[in-house]
């Protein structure tokens, strides 16, 4: 099964360091965030990647163009190109990576529509390249094939950003709960879909408003409730607490 990954948007909230790279490529710990979410999944038995790719494209595709020279040691001759010898392997070796440009301003289901010749010949994954998650990818699966849906998608019931207080009619407050999680569920990804799920997409669709609701619509999408660990990158905020989280030796999504 290939891994799909949502890599081209502007990422406008988080544009102290999207001014000047893509937000998949903003680091944790010393690598962009896509390379955490693929290790994830490598861990987890998945080796082939597709990147849909947008706003500053060259620079993912740069960044795996350059990933033999920077990973390992070398040896050249100075004006001899051929001479060039790579020493040593790294733990990335058996990685399929294809870097797909879908657009500079594309919707995120028209950028999975334009890159389907590469992964929609069967069952494929797909999430966004800015969220990290310790999704057990087998569970996921294992929902997946219990039901009879074209699509699962991955639900959290995210936490309030705010206490909250449970007050009675004259203004006292009976219980004070700092940040509790909400009573809904939201998507966050890691999704696995079926080949026939491309007839939902459209060729600018946006994927949450377009395919995802058709397939509620119809019937043909299912949910995996994942109760552990899930934090997106939106802003400068969440960075520096993923990063904190990477350098206290507490990152839940490290599997590897």
């Amino acid at each position: 099964m290939r891994a799909v990954l949502l890599a081209g948007g502007l990422g406008t909230r988080l544009r102290e360091e999207t001014e000047i790279r893509p937000k998949p490529m903003v680091e944790v710990g010393g690598k962009p965030i896509l390379w955490h979410i693929m290790k994830n999944l490598s861990a987890q038995g998945i080796s082939e990647f597709v990147i849909l790719t947008g706003y500053k494209a060259n620079m993912i595709k740069e960044y795996f163009l350059n990933y033999e020279v920077l990973s390992n040691d070398i040896t050249l001759t100075l004006g001899d190109q051929s001479s060039l010898q790579i020493h040593g392997a790294h733990d990335e070796k058996d990685w399929t990576v294809t870097v797909a440009f879908t657009g500079e301003e594309t919707n995120t289901g028209g950028r999975v529509l334009n890159a389907a010749s590469y992964f929609a010949d069967e069952r494929f994954f797909l999430t966004y390249g800015d969220g990290l998650a310790d999704v057990n990818l087998d569970a996921l699966i294992a929902a997946h094939e219990g039901s009879s849906s074209l699509a699962t998608i991955t639900t959290v019931q995210p936490m309030s950003r705010f206490g909250v207080l449970d007050l009675d009619a004259g203004g006292t407050v009976n219980e004070f709960r700092e940040k509790p999680r909400l009573d809904g569920w939201i998507n966050i990804g890691f999704m696995i879909m079926e080949p026939d799920a491309m007839q939902y997409f459209t060729d600018d669709c946006v994927l949450e408003e377009g395919p995802l609701a058709s397939l509620a619509n119809s019937g043909k999408l299912s949910a995996y409730r994942h109760e552990g660990f899930w934090q997106p990158m939106d802003t400068y905020r969440e960075s520096k607490l993923l990063n904190d989280l990477w350098e206290a030796g507490n990152a839940p999504w490290k599997i590897w």
